[in-house]
């Protein structure tokens, strides 16, 4: 019965969350109620993506050790008896009033996303006649993946931060933001030039941020940050000293290698190394793709401004990474980094209109039905 009880709070806590992105979309002139959904949908989701960063590297993803709820309740007022206990009996750990309430937030952002999934779900279904089953069927699709990803929230906190559990939860709170741009720019004017970008090239720079980003969170998981201390040298050496089978070994504990010890200084060495060399190719990959673009983009202002947009934040991409080991992890760069790395692949998926390949070919899908 608590259970449920429990359930159904948070479900009226998510409608009130929800009730208040709908409000705007519904007073505000222009677009029908379900486009402009679509794009609130991208919004909240790349705004849930920056939160769950600032909840990671507050080190309040524990700081309600429970799920879904916070010492079986919907909020941690009901449970600051418990909460107080355990920040008393361990002061500097996971567990403070503040960590709880952050962890909670973002929570209750990850339920908003999901419940105006869930709208959104209906109102493709009641345009079923006029929009045909496309719609329908992409939002049953956005639904299964905020299931999933919402199983891996829940593991996150279940399986104390694991490293590969954390990682993936993050690739896939991306790919729910890429799924939902791809969704909302469906009903966009296509492009008078849509084969501007070359396919292929598109398609690299995908993969290659895609593993960037995914060393990245590797990175931030494993607390590897200041492994390297320096710049741009690490340990004093462009060579330095590697373990490369400790530490990318993926199914093991925080802070622990897949023996069960301590991990190695070495191997978190060797994490951050890789990530500070694959940025090398990410620059060059997608710096390539910015400046190519501008190169064609005459006559395709939008596409030119994505380009533009597109440079600016791999430049903000690199310093804020320096910033990350110059001044020793600051939040806010650590928060830019994120952010930034999410809003590269908004603009990935938003130039793949201009592209012969891949997701511009789920679009023109799309827009036939």
């Amino acid at each position: 019965m608590n259970g449920i009880l429990l359930l159904a709070e948070l479900a009226a806590i998510a409608i009130i969350f929800a009730g208040i992105p709908l409000l705007y979309v519904w007073r505000r002139p222009g677009y029908s109620l379900f486009q402009k959904l679509n794009w609130v949908l991208v919004f909240m989701t790349f705004d849930l993506i920056v939160f769950g960063a600032f909840t990671r590297l507050s080190d309040s993803g524990l700081g309600c050790p429970d799920w879904p709820g916070c010492y079986g309740t919907s909020n941690p007022w009901h449970a600051l008896g418990e909460i107080q206990l355990a920040e008393a009996a361990m002061p500097t750990g996971p567990v403070t009033v503040l960590k709880a309430w952050i962890e909670m937030i973002h929570r209750y952002l990850a339920m908003t996303v999901g419940a105006l999934i869930l709208i959104q779900l209906g109102l493709a279904f009641s345009k079923i006649k006029s929009m045909g089953k496309g719609p329908l069927l992409g939002s049953f699709g956005l639904l299964l993946l905020v299931c999933i990803q919402g199983a891996f929230g829940a593991w996150t906190v279940t399986l104390k931060l694991q490293p590969i559990i954390v990682t993936i939860h993050l690739m896939l709170a991306l790919v729910l933001l890429s799924c939902l741009t791809v969704y909302a720019q469906r009903n966009r004017q296509l492009p008078a030039k849509p084969k501007l970008i070359p396919g292929k090239l598109l398609f690299i720079a995908f993969v290659v941020l895609a593993m960037q980003i995914f060393l990245g969170a590797w990175v931030s998981t494993n607390y590897a940050v200041l492994a390297c201390p320096d710049f741009p040298t690490c340990m004093g050496t462009f060579m330095p000293e590697t373990a490369w089978k400790e530490g990318f070994s993926l199914w093991r504990e925080l802070g622990m290698n897949a023996q069960g010890e301590y991990i190695s200084p070495i191997a978190l060495q060797t994490i951050h190394w890789a990530h500070r060399v694959f940025a090398i190719c990410v620059m060059v990959v997608l710096g390539y793709l910015g400046i190519s673009t501008l190169r064609v983009s005459d006559g395709e202002p939008e596409l030119r401004r994505i380009a533009q947009l597109l440079l600016a934040l791999l430049l903000l991409q690199v310093l804020t990474g320096i910033s990350n080991v110059v001044f020793q992890w600051p939040l806010i760069a650590a928060l830019m980094h994120t952010a930034g790395s999410a809003a590269l692949v908004f603009f990935l998926v938003r130039m793949s209109q201009w592209s012969s390949w891949g997701w511009s070919f789920g679009i023109k899908m799309a827009k036939s039905l």
